[in-house]
């Protein structure tokens, strides 16, 4: 029997999980074994996986789970060095050159585990079978706005927080910006067409932010963008890879511009392929602006799980598209899980 082992999120603010209980009960129906971690953050309760028949194991016990099981989870693993013996489905960040991804791939090969990156798992044309995009958009065009506001008073961002649906978000986004008058800022999209950018464009078509939509026939030149500094928010919407060209390179900083906050929402400023050249780390829920050029006014906002921000909606989401590949995690050696584990065996060795 196959055991699906759902481990708790150890960083803070990562209230996501992969898997309903809704969907876990079809996994047991279909033969699966499922544990579910209990967890102090999670947005849905554990009573609800119990319900369904899951097996309920302590926060954090997946170190001492049987090596057979399949460790499921989203975010980073905790830090600690110890080799990792399992198989984990999870977002590795590990195959752009990325010092902790480096350090993370040597774990995997002290240990005999492999990594299967939920980045990474797409079907025969390449496509990813599952994303939170759409949310990470949208909830990143909120931070962005939230970040122009502060600026409209003189100050940076204040934290930010998870919000119980997205229409609680809108509601106090509506209040701040009603609160400035009418004044509303212009914001260019670059990636409008894929789920990150229609999510963020939908945020700013319900806050009346005026939004100019760029894909890749605009960006086929290949730059300079001077169009890019013309607006007052920046949102960028394409995962880095090689070829990508930049964007906002390092002399905006002192250049003649409207710009004054860049949301970098696909968020992987150590990445060598980075099309933001202005900031080199990513920014928290704690401090969700960091300013990199006082006059005139810069700041930019790269927070790396910003679907926690909206955990019901962004959970449900995803947790709906991955399913029917769950459902085959039996079969661990063919389709989408043997196309994932390709990019770790080419990543280490």
């Amino acid at each position: 029997m196959t055991h699906i082992w759902v481990r708790s999120e150890s960083r803070p603010h990562e209230e996501r999980v992969g898997l309903t209980p809704q969907g876990a009960a079809e996994l047991i129906a279909a033969g699966y074994q499922v544990t579910v971690e209990q967890s102090t953050q999670r947005s849905l309760p554990i009573a609800d996986y119990a319900a369904v028949g899951c097996t309920i194991a302590p926060e954090f016990s997946w170190v001492n789970a049987p090596d057979d099981a399949i460790i499921f989870g989203l975010k980073e693993l905790p830090e600690d060095g110890t080799p990792l013996r399992h198989k984990h489905i999870m977002f590795g960040h590990a195959y752009k050159g990325q010092p902790s991804g480096q350090i993370l791939l040597d774990r995997f090969k002290a240990g005999g585990g492999t990594l299967y990156d939920l980045e990474y798992l797409t079907d025969e044309d390449g496509r990813r079978v599952a994303a939170f995009g759409y949310w990470a958009g949208y909830a990143g065009a909120a931070v962005a706005l939230m970040c122009w506001l502060a600026q409209q008073n003189g100050k940076m961002a204040a934290p930010v927080k998870a919000y119980p649906s997205a229409n609680h978000l809108l509601m106090e986004l509506q209040e701040a910006l009603m609160a400035l008058g009418t004044e509303r800022p212009t914001a260019l999209i670059i990636g409008a067409l894929g789920r990150v950018g229609t999510g963020a464009a939908d945020l700013c078509q319900a806050m009346g932010v005026a939004t100019t939509k760029w894909d890749m026939a605009e960006t086929a030149s290949g730059g300079p963008f001077p169009q890019v500094l013309a607006h007052d928010i920046f949102l960028n919407c394409i995962l880095a890879r090689p070829g990508t060209p930049v964007f906002v390179p390092a002399s905006a900083k002192k250049a003649q511009r409207t710009l004054s906050v860049i949301g970098d929402i696909a968020c992987d400023p150590d990445s060598d392929f980075s099309p933001i050249k202005v900031y080199e780390r990513t920014t928290t829920w704690d401090a969700p602006a960091l300013r990199v050029h006082d006059a005139p006014v810069l700041d930019v906002t790269a927070i790396d799980n910003l679907p926690s921000m909206l955990p019901a909606e962004s959970s449900a989401d995803f947790a709906e598209q991955l399913l029917p590949h769950l459902m085959t995690v039996s079969r661990i050696d063919q389709g989408v899980w043997a196309r994932a584990k390709d990019w770790f065996v080419r990543a280490t060795t």
